[in-house]
């Protein structure tokens, strides 16, 4: 079996866009326009499918880093290292995806300019030419999104591009950037448009779901959601690491285990789209704001049911917060309803979250967090034997994290 990896890069781009729009009021989109215009030029410059794959779902990922670093690295005023970091974090981050080509420093030298004035001081030549592409078309669209701009706007933008020539960018990169400057160019990256644009620009990429690739994969988004407030830095990973341990325990196959593994990591995506005043309310939420917070695991299942390849994964995780007695959401799914890996991250999902530090609690221990299930157990909303064999296997994590699994960090 496969899992479409292009999709699914896709929809993580989306949740980063999200994100990236609350926290710093970047344009919806962004990245997708990014990597829709580099699939144009990749095409242009003659680009195999393999290379148009890596050069686009780079463009995808581009910032995959940039709330990573603001809550967890303390900008501060020396802006030129402030962007190196958020490029450094970026990078280690893609080199966790199994692409069929190279991908060094396409993301690292995202800011770089042809001149040398970028935050690593690289001239054209010492960097990649699809980093410079990437960078290119992410200054421009910055300046100016390119889905605000209209057809009578075209001749300036055009002599905008022609200036940034062996400036900028490196004049083979402008030259494809003119010729594909057109008015049904800049309709493709319409708002009602731009996912369709992507989906018919960016080549399939199927990965077989046993490859132990998907582990670093499911890292990297787990980091990337993780970071969407100060109170979950370590929620989806870790969850996704426990999920890892208790797989082992029941003697799971190598293709189950990866993929609960990614269930694990994708379970909140939905919570990309969750206002983060509501993530950090340190009272009472209303019932209209539970509502919203609620909406978190619909929007879970309809960002992952349409994947090719996610069937399974996605059953798992939007039913984190299902209970057996049906007053679960969001779908009220009874006990015959769910199978034993949703119920296992249901558990999951309930342990770590009475583990962290809340608004509205403070962090708590093993024991503590383990009586808690028990009392929920006890209501018919949980599955009690579950209950049991977390409490056995998490025994000896009580103090500490749960690592990685040695697979993610081998990749």
């Amino acid at each position: 079996m496969y899992i479409r990896m292009d999709v699914l890069c896709r929809r993580m781009s989306h949740a980063l866009d999200v994100i990236e729009r609350e926290i710093l009021g970047v344009s919806e989109h962004h990245s997708m326009r990014i990597a829709a215009l580099c699939a144009a030029l990749g095409r242009k410059l003659g680009f195999s499918d393999n290379a148009l794959s890596a050069l686009t779902t780079c463009a995808l990922f581009h910032d995959n880093a940039l709330t990573e670093y603001i809550l967890s690295e303390k900008p501060n005023d020396d802006q030129q290292r402030n962007v190196r970091v958020h490029c450094e974090l970026g990078e280690r981050n893609v080199k966790c995806l199994p692409f069929k080509e190279d991908v060094s420093g396409f993301v690292l030298y995202h800011h770089e300019k042809s001149n040398g004035t970028g935050p690593f001081g690289k001239k054209e030549g010492d960097y990649p030419f699809e980093a410079a592409l990437i960078s290119m078309v992410d200054m421009l669209d910055v300046a100016r999104p390119f889905h605000r701009l209209s057809a009578a706007e075209l001749p300036d933008l055009r002599r905008r591009v022609a200036g940034m020539a062996g400036n900028a960018a490196p004049r083979e990169a402008v030259d494809a950037l003119l010729e594909a400057l057109n008015e049904e160019m800049l309709l493709s990256l319409q708002d009602e448009r731009i996912e369709n644009t992507i989906a018919e620009a960016v080549p399939v990429w199927n990965v077989a779901d046993d490859d132990p690739a998907i582990i670093g994969i499911a890292s990297v988004i787990a980091r990337i959601i993780d970071y969407k407030s100060v109170f979950t830095r370590k929620h989806t990973v870790q969850i996704a690491n426990r999920t890892w341990v208790m797989s082992g325990r029941y003697g799971f196959d190598e293709v189950t285990k990866t993929k609960l593994y990614l269930a694990a990591a994708l379970h909140d995506i939905g919570k990309t789209a969750t206002p983060t005043e509501i993530l950090e309310k340190p009272g009472q939420l209303t019932r209209e704001e539970f509502q919203v917070i609620k909406q978190h695991v619909h929007d879970t299942y309809d960002w992952l049911h349409d994947i090719p390849g996610l069937e399974d994964i996605c059953r798992w995780a939007s039913s984190h917060h299902e209970k057996l007695d049906g007053n679960g959401y969001p779908f009220g799914k009874k006990a015959d309803e769910q199978d034993f890996n949703s119920r296992l991250l249901a558990c999951l999902d309930i342990y770590q979250a009475v583990r962290e530090e809340r608004p509205y609690h403070p962090a708590r221990t093993h024991d503590e967090a383990m009586e808690i299930l028990s009392q929920v157990a006890k209501k018919g909303q949980i599955d009690g034997e579950i209950v049991e064999d977390i409490g056995a296997a998490m025994n000896c994590y009580t103090n500490k994290d749960i690592p990685a699994p040695s697979v993610a960090t081998d990749i």
